[in-house]
This record gives structure tokens, C-alpha cells and sequence, in this order.
């Protein structure tokens, strides 16, 4: 199986393969534009072509000279997210997805199997209405989702939309739905489920005082921040602003227990140094990439850097099962 991986990042989807087992695959081309993201890839996959391009100068030809079998990719999702300016195909960050929609796909003699990661809201798009125009007419047949960790027994929340497609006369054995997949008896020894917080803390707390949250910041948003403990069975979505701002953004830990928090919380006035003894700080960037299943914790980058990244990727465990049911 020959792969190209689209908008690479840090690799997320060629992790999400090698999770899958699958022996016979080498991914011959990763695109990226993203310079810090591509030195990332480049410490974990060293032997891969991964290639600092602009999707659009990459012309048919080229593309179907790599005899590609599947294709990859997690596109900006800022063109979609309810949190931008939602212009979609009138986005300039869109014109790469529209490149391999319009010109790509439809001239591959090889190509057989697509997986398309994006945020929720891709999923009423005019982007997704060319996406899978463009694969039924060049003879695909495809699935559409929208998954969160959560429904895979992670104690995360990243709902996403997800596209499957494959080349006639391929087709799906199962009438896929939500419920089929997250339902599936998954083998955990393929990608160690994190069920609770406590299964991506750091196992020291000796360096942890520089991700403690600054007086500043605790006035600021104290009592806005979604705070968890070891013994929590949720996370809010990690986002590229993780660190940087608190609201929304993704949760922060505390080491003391529910009922002290609640406690602490109730009596508190915006008083910082009530807010300090709940000793909240952030997730260290190990510990974000355990929540989204990443098998690595060492990232060659600032702290700040690797936050960004992480959350412009993927859950590794959620798009390994798609995989799975996605390629023979």
C-alpha cells in the first residue's frame, strides 16, 4: 500500500497507520507547508519524503507518479470552524483542499481508498459538497462521521468529522454508523486506551512548577477554567491556544480532590490566594499528546510550539480504528 499524507503535521495519520499493524504500507510523499510541524515529522518519521510543498503546485501527474493507493490528509480547519469567520471555499486556506477535490482525485488512475479529517461544521460545507461530488464521480463510495474520543472510552473530547471512501468496485462490508464503530470490540493492546486522567500524568512532579497557571491568570479566569482531577473520566479538547489562554481551551489539573475544589470554589470571592491553593496547572505537552493517543511524549520544540501542534492534530487512536475498518 503506497499513502500520501496531505497537510502532514506532526504526523498524526502516519502514527494512526503504523497503529493499525499493517505490514505492507510506506507512505511515499508528506506534504507540508508548515516548517516547524515538517522539523517535527522529520524527528519521528527520519526515512519518510516528507517535502516543505504548496499542494498547489503539485499537478496531476506528479501526484499520480507516486502510484498512490491511499490518501491521507486533515485540511486547515479554520476556513470551518464556528469559531473563525466560516468562509469556506472563499478562504484562501481552502484552495489546496479544492486543488486535490477538483484536479487530484478525479485524474488518479491508482488511487483507492481516502480518509479526510476536519472539525465539526466541515460537515454542512460547500468544501464537503465538491469533496464527495468530486469522489462520486470518479467512482467512490464513501461514509461520513462525526466521532469524539469519548465514544472510544477516551477521556477526552475532540468531536471531528470524519470521511471514508473507496474505489468501486470496493465498497464498505457493513452499513457503517457511529454506533457500529465505537461500539466495535477493539484490540486495546494495539493503542493503550486512556480511560481516566490519572493515565497520562507524569509520573514526577518535580518538574512541574512552570506549568502551574500565574497569578495573572488565575484573576483573569479563575473561575472560568474546566478543572480535573486524576480520578477524572472527561477533558475538554486540547486547542493550538492551550497555554496561552485560559477560556476554552482546553482543562487544567488540579492534584487536590473534587469535593476540596468544589469547596474552595464556592467560598471563593476572587480571592487569589484561595485560587492558588488549588494548585492548578496545565498539561504538560507528554501529557496532551497522551490524551490524543500519540505514542511519543518527546517533541523537539518549546513547550508553546508543541501545544500549537498538538492541537492541529489528530486523535492517533480514533483515526487508527477508521483505518481499520476503512483499509482490507
Amino acid at each position: 500500500m503506497r499513502v500520501i499524507e496531505f497537510f502532514s503535521g506532526i504526523g498524526g495519520m502516519h502514527f494512526a497507520l503504523k497503529e493499525c499493524n499493517l505490514e505492507n504500507f510506506e507512505v511515499v510523499l508528506a506534504v507540508d507547508i508548515n516548517t516547524v510541524a515538517n522539523a517535527v515529522y522529520r524527528h519521528f518519521f527520519p526515512s519518510t519524503n516528507l517535502r516543505d510543498l504548496n499542494i498547489l503546485s503539485l499537478s496531476p501527474e506528479q501526484f499520480d507518479a507516486y502510484r498512490p493507493d491511499i490518501l491521507l490528509m486533515s485540511p486547515p480547519c479554520q476556513p470551518f470552524t464556528r469559531n473563525g469567520l466560516v468562509k469556506d471555499i472563499n478562504d484562501e486556506r481552502t484552495k489546496p483542499l479544492l486543488h486535490i477535490i477538483e484536479n487530484l482525485i478525479p485524474k488518479s488512475e491508482s488511487l483507492k481508498y481516502v480518509l479526510v479529517e476536519n472539525v465539526k461544521g466541515f460537515e454542512s460545507s460547500l468544501a464537503r459538497d465538491k469533496l464527495v461530488t468530486a469522489l462520486s464521480q470518479s467512482g467512490f463510495t464513501y461514509r461520513e462521521f462525526l466521532l469524539s474520543p469519548v465514544h472510544f472510552g477516551i477521556c477526552n473530547s475532540r468531536l471531528r468529522y470524519y470521511l471514508l471512501a473507496k474505489k468501486k468496485p470496493l465498497d464498505f462490508a457493513i452499513s457503517l454508523q457511529n454506533d457500529i464503530i465505537t461500539e466495535n470490540n477493539w484490540d486495546d493492546k494495539l493503542c493503550s486506551r486512556v480511560k481516566q486522567v490519572s493515565d497520562v500524568l507524569s509520573e514526577s512532579d518535580t518538574e512541574l512548577e512552570e506549568y502551574l497557571i500565574n497569578d495573572k491568570q488565575l484573576l483573569k479566569g479563575g473561575k472560568a477554567l474546566d478543572i480535573v482531577t486524576k480520578n477524572s473520566k472527561r477533558s475538554c479538547c486540547f486547542t493550538r491556544s492551550y497555554s496561552s489562554y485560559l477560556c476554552g481551551t482546553g482543562s487544567v489539573f488540579s492534584s487536590l480532590c473534587e469535593e476540596n475544589i468544589k469547596e474552595i470554589i464556592n467560598d471563593n470571592d476572587n480571592n487569589l490566594e484561595v485560587l492558588k491553593s488549588l494548585k492548578l496547572r496545565f498539561f504538560t505537552p507528554a501529557e496532551v499528546a497522551k490524551f490524543m493517543c500519540f505514542p511519543v511524549s518527546d517533541f523537539p520544540v518549546s513547550k508553546k510550539k508543541a501545544y500549537q501542534l498538538l492541537g492541529n492534530s489528530i486523535n492517533v487512536y480514533v483515526v487508527s480504528r477508521l483505518l481499520c475498518l476503512l483499509l482490507p
